[in-house]
């Protein structure tokens, strides 16, 4: 018997994901000037947008183990095939801030999701009130 839905485990791997975004988009503009850096992104798998509408249970060798879902995987890739600059970099500022501000966005609504189930419990147990 599972406590909580799902909801949570889900949110938290959005938070996560965006998080590793979060740090691969820094990581690129702090390399804007690097001569031969190509940018990164990270990409959720299939696995990962899979568990987005189905939970994926893992094996138990023991009744007594706690249950747990399948974790989300993602994929950072290297984007070498382009060259902005004279360097050999393939940063694009503007597309970096477009990326930061999504992926801000994003966190942010899972952020508040998250703060709505912990508010709708906050209520459940104090009886409603």
């Amino acid at each position: 018997m599972s406590l909580f839905s799902t909801t949570f485990q889900t949110i938290e791997n959005g938070i996560s994901y965006a998080s590793q975004k979060q740090q691969t988009i820094a990581q690129n503009i702090a390399n804007v000037d690097t001569p031969n850096y190509k940018w990164k992104t990270v990409s959720r798998t299939s696995e990962f947008r899979d568990l987005l509408h189905n939970e994926l249970e893992a094996y138990q060798t023991d009744s007594k183990h706690i249950p747990f879902s399948g974790s989300s995987q993602r994929v950072i890739t290297q984007q070498g095939n382009t060259s902005y600059q004279a360097n050999g970099n393939n940063v694009d500022m503007d597309k970096e801030m477009a990326d930061m501000a999504e992926n801000q966005i994003y966190y942010e609504a899972l952020v508040d999701r998250l703060n709505g189930k912990f508010n709708s419990l906050q209520t459940v147990i104090r009886g409603g009130k």
